[in-house]
């Protein structure tokens, strides 16, 4: 963001899947993300925190997502520094309604923030924190196309 020039920047990857509301291959949108981390004490904040995405960029990925015949769900994420908790904290927010599970989206929507610029994280829910259900490696590589299109319309 800082020294490019950088206006947007949308982060697509896999996230692991906590709400019953999803199934493995869909997409989900992170309109905010809860942090365990405490990258955001550099701005101050002290304890927990769930930055918020951009707002224009969340719109415009939920109507590529409708022109493409995409299943995108809009919903909350939880950005971990451990992906498999066994404190359960995902487990707590997934009572709290947050979809997902994954790394980057908090980080990414702080930086973002602090700079005045836009960003977005847009999964492909790639296994069941809870039940186990997983994707093979090889399909996750080959299957994972949707997000990144979105992500080429809105870009």
């Amino acid at each position: 963001f800082n020294f490019y020039g950088v206006e947007n920047i949308i982060r697509v990857g896999s996230a692991g899947m906590l709400s019953e509301k999803l199934k493995v291959r869909d997409i989900v949108a992170g309109m905010s993300a809860y942090t365990n981390s405490s990258f955001g004490e550099q701005y101050g904040f002290q304890g927990h925190l769930a930055p918020c995405c951009s707002w224009e960029l969340l719109k415009a990925a939920m109507e590529a997502g409708e022109r493409l015949g995409a299943h995108v769900v809009p919903g909350a994420l939880y950005s971990s520094d451990i992906f498999y908790d066994e404190a359960d904290g995902a487990g707590k927010l997934k009572n709290l309604g947050v979809l997902a599970v994954e790394m980057e989206a908090a980080a990414l929507y702080l930086n973002a923030a602090r700079a005045g610029k836009n960003a977005l994280a847009i999964c492909t829910i790639s296994d069941h924190i809870i039940t186990g259900e997983a994707l093979p490696a090889e399909d996750r590589q080959i299957s994972f196309t949707q997000m990144m299109e979105i992500a080429l319309e809105i870009a």
